[in-house]
């Protein structure tokens, strides 16, 4: 008899739609494994991303930008897996990475694809404006739901000249709210803004009718998203402007892997409540008579 909790239904599209139009606020978090997967979704979050920001998250990277397609499938099967295993409704979406959309429609389509059917998202994210309405909109014609990423958009660190603030002139600030009408246009279900004012946020998610997703971007979106890892404090030296850390898991790791180690040092770990025992063992090592000869018998008991 299975001892999985009975599936829930997921939350699709459609039921973040009517999340918008109800002022009911989207709770989205990265997981990059099954167990992130599972404690994020037990917890109640709307929304699971598996993001490239794995690369500097877990990879170590300081971009974004070698992880690659395989990586992406990878990290999402996994996250599909502790999203089944706690018979979660959350959403689960997919970043598509560096190098998989921009250079073509073809090649964005078919790697839509392989995350949806190789990693078991139910949708991909991709960073970029009204530059990238065809990608989209073919994408969307494949039967992939796609969730839009503009204002700071990581993949293009080098061509924004590093992690600032996007759409803080009145220039900047139409071409962000010109590319969020594309996007929806272009068949966008949601759009993360990232880093941008909260009065420009204001005025995008009041225009558009598809919900929008903030990180950097103030309280007066429709849902927010934040790194699990910067907001459980794993990285104290990390500390952007719009994380709040809701624990501080870093300090302690640190203490409880330290007082592992003192205690191997000081053997009081195992004790021996932490071994196990058995009457009907009988341990007889036989006697070696030659260092190159094989023993003809040896230690009786369980194998390492």
């Amino acid at each position: 008899m299975s001892t999985q909790p009975a599936p829930k239904k997921r939350i699709t599209i459609h039921e973040l739609r009517r999340m918008k139009e109800a002022g009911d606020p989207i709770a989205m978090v990265t997981a990059y494994d099954a167990t992130a997967a599972r404690l994020v979704a037990t917890a109640g979050v709307d929304v699971v991303l598996v993001g490239d920001s794995l690369g500097m998250a877990v990879q170590g990277h300081d971009s974004t930008l070698p992880v690659t397609l395989d990586q992406m499938v990878y990290h999402s099967a996994m996250v599909r897996r502790g999203l089944d295993r706690a018979a979660a409704r959350a959403h689960l979406v997919g970043d598509l990475p560096f190098g998989s959309y921009q250079a073509g429609v073809d090649d964005a389509v078919r790697a839509a694809m392989k995350l949806v059917a190789e990693g078991g998202v139910q949708a991909v994210k991709l960073e970029g404006g009204a530059d990238y309405h065809e990608v989209i909109r073919r994408i969307v014609r494949a039967g992939v739901p796609v969730m839009g990423h503009i204002g700071l958009t990581p993949q293009s660190v080098h061509k924004m000249g590093g992690y600032v603030v996007q759409g803080k002139d009145s220039e900047k600030a139409q071409q962000i709210l010109k590319d969020a009408r594309a996007l929806a246009a272009a068949g966008c279900y949601a759009v993360v803004l990232e880093c941008i004012p909260v009065e420009l946020a204001r005025i995008v998610t009041s225009q558009l009718a598809i919900p929008t997703i903030g990180i950097g971007a103030g309280p007066h979106v429709d849902g927010q998203v934040l790194v699990l890892n910067d907001l459980l404090g794993l990285d104290t030296s990390f500390t952007p402007k719009f994380v709040k850390r809701f624990a501080e898991l870093g300090p302690a790791v640190e203490g409880a892997v330290a007082a592992y180690v003192g205690e191997v040092k000081a053997r009081t770990f195992p004790a021996d409540e932490h071994g196990f025992h058995s009457a009907s063992v009988r341990l007889v090592p036989a006697p070696i008579e030659d260092d190159h000869e094989e023993p003809q018998g040896g230690v009786m008991g369980a194998p390492i």
